[in-house]
């Protein structure tokens, strides 16, 4: 019971930061859309430039902006956290319906990662949110599913999988964002 509390709570607060996130970049996209000389919030520097990655075809993937899969994404994450708050029970196929479609969704965070780091050479501000809410969602809920018997494994890995979840979580953060940082060091050094 506090193992689902505690995950429906995190579930919940990483919901809302990728909600708001998803939303912020969907009132851009619409900006820039409305006029193509429009500065994103999120436009600071080269590096750290939403409007130059919005404006990219990887910004829609699917041929429409891919923040509208964030909205409608964390919106069912938002709903299934509060519904678990409020006292809810889904059955197995549910959690690994969910288990499945968070790890889409870090395959398809990954697939922008690659994308704006490598491809297009500057980052969205808004959109990394997302990538950490979405690393920590799927991690945590793969976790979850391991500590409720979910997915099945031995007792000693599902007492284990709690506290290495979070080491998981910073270890993919490290390898992402250090990633990024030995990629872009020369801009980011000559910019100070």
């Amino acid at each position: 019971m506090k193992a689902d509390t505690r995950y429906a709570i995190l579930s919940l607060l990483t919901g809302i930061l990728a909600f708001a996130s998803s939303a912020m970049l969907v009132y851009e996209h619409l900006q820039i859309a409305k006029d193509a000389s429009h500065v994103s919030v999120c436009d600071m520097n080269a590096i750290l430039n939403c409007g130059t990655v919005m404006r990219t075809p990887f910004a829609e993937a699917f041929g429409f902006p891919n923040p509208y899969i964030g909205l409608v994404g964390y919106a069912i994450t938002i709903t299934i956290a509060t519904a678990m708050l409020a006292g809810a029970r889904f059955s197995r196929w549910y959690w690994l319906c969910m288990n499945v479609g968070h790890v889409l969704a870090f395959c398809f965070i990954l697939y922008l990662w690659f994308n704006t780091t490598f491809v297009i050479g500057a980052l969205c501000l808004f959109c990394m949110i997302v990538w950490i809410m979405q690393t920590i969602l799927m991690t945590k809920t793969t976790a979850h599913n391991i500590q409720t018997g979910v997915i099945p494994a031995p007792e000693h890995i599902r007492r284990a999988v709690a506290g290495w979840s979070w080491f998981v979580v910073i270890l993919i953060f490290v390898l992402l964002f250090g990633i990024i940082i030995i990629h872009f060091f020369d801009q980011i050094i000559n910019s100070f």
